[in-house]
């Protein structure tokens, strides 16, 4: 049995527990909600139900207002989705009472992308994240990378020893709590298995009520090839005989229970010709292997098989340190039609980004600079700097705002 690992998303958590009437944590199925929020409860004595309960789920669906009037104190209620008329029953008892720390929700769909149920709770809650491990919770770390690269220092690769055969296990073992104890590469090929069945079966289906999601294993192994790559759903309909209207609606569902995710484009609308589709990825490394049947000795022999997953690795754990980090940020790449690419922009309130390159090579040199240099050009005094994640072990210096960091910097 994993022993209980902190999360560094507890902190912002608490904080908005202290001054918000709800907050809601969602994030994928097993990745932590249910442990994380009953550590919570112990400390802040918080009654804890679960909707995972069938019974329980039967009489709340019966009568949701008078679930709730029986609470005295803080309540914790994991798996919100399930029972969507709750929303509204807890929009009523808040509008009468705006008090603090009233109701910690759970989910493991994105409400966001369900307005009938976002709309529910506009303004009367904050919404958090729970993504998998990061790699500096499982070191139990707290990088501060995106605070630093917005400040313009250069982060330090000091106790991150990363080789690259240790980068290649994380990607393989991804950063689902339970995989990280499962000792043999059969048993996480079973977990992900059975992960990708349960999310269908159960998730989805709760979601959309509709036939025809046999489809989604056979589409989301399509989906991985392609992960990292410019999404075409023209391509993905030929592959897979689906319409284009029920591929939009299978792509919002699999985004609404986190398993796949879209960078949309940056630009700036200043005359310059630049690709706007969104960037299609996989929200772990650990299932897009799986998906896409990849080992240890092809990542380990293959570049070019290493090259899309280790960019996925990167987005990964640049979404889970957004959520911690002071600075607010949005996640966008940027490509013009001449094809000058930069993988990740971030940027942040102020309209300041960042841009970071991704290479599976070992060296780096002044060519692999030239997409941060256009984007530098695109976005004039708002670009503060330029980086390019690269498997060496030096930090190196590319002139001013630009600098070679290995993986191992994150």
């Amino acid at each position: 049995m994993m022993k209980f690992i902190p999360r560094n998303i507890e902190e912002n958590l608490l904080d908005a527990i202290s001054y918000r009437p709800v907050v809601l944590l969602n994030g994928a199925r097993q990745t932590g909600k249910s442990t994380l929020v009953k550590f919570l409860s112990k400390i802040s004595s918080s009654q804890y139900y679960t909707f995972d309960d069938f019974t329980l789920l039967a009489s709340v669906n019966n009568d949701p207002d008078g679930f709730l009037s029986g609470f005295q104190g803080p309540v914790i209620i994991d798996e919100i989705q399930r029972v969507p008329k709750l929303f509204v029953a807890i929009k009523r008892q808040v509008d009468q009472n705006r008090e603090p720390g009233q109701f910690l929700l759970t989910g493991s769909a994105n409400i966001l992308l369900l307005p009938n149920l976002s709309e529910s709770l506009t303004g009367r809650m904050e919404i958090q994240t729970l993504w998998p491990f990061s790699n500096d919770e499982i070191h139990r770390t707290k990088s501060l990378f995106i605070d630093r690269l917005f400040s313009g220092e250069i982060p330090s690769v000091i106790n991150k020893e990363l080789d690259r055969e240790g980068l290649i296990e994380k990607i393989l073992t991804g950063g689902y709590p339970e995989v990280q104890t499962l000792s043999s590469e059969k048993r996480k090929q079973r977990w992900f298995r059975s992960y990708v069945t349960t999310i269908i079966q159960r998730e989805i289906l709760d979601l959309s009520k509709i036939e025809g999601l046999f489809e989604i294993p056979r589409l989301l192994s399509i989906l991985a090839s392609q992960s990292a790559s410019i999404l075409n759903i023209s391509n993905v309909n030929r592959k897979t005989g689906i319409s284009n209207t029920t591929m939009k609606r299978y792509l919002s569902l699999l985004q609404a229970v986190f398993l796949i995710q879209l960078v949309p484009a940056w630009y700036r609308d200043i005359g310059k010709r630049l690709i706007k589709s969104p960037k299609l990825y996989i929200n772990d490394t650990g299932l897009l292997t799986y998906l896409l049947g990849l080992d240890r000795h092809q990542l380990m022999n293959y570049p070019d098989k290493l090259g899309p997953v280790l960019e996925n690795y990167v987005m990964n754990e640049l979404v889970k340190q957004s959520t911690w980090c002071d600075t607010e940020t949005r996640l966008f790449y940027y490509r013009t039609v001449n094809g000058r690419e930069v993988d990740f922009v971030l940027e942040n309130n102020r309209g300041e980004i960042v841009g970071i390159e991704v290479k599976s090579s070992n060296s780096v040199d002044a060519s692999d600079f030239r997409g941060l240099k256009d984007l530098s050009e695109t976005a004039g005094e708002q670009f503060v700097n330029g980086v390019v994640f690269y498997l060496g072990e030096n930090v190196i210096p590319f002139g001013k705002k630009y600098f070679a960091l290995p993986i191992s910097a994150m």
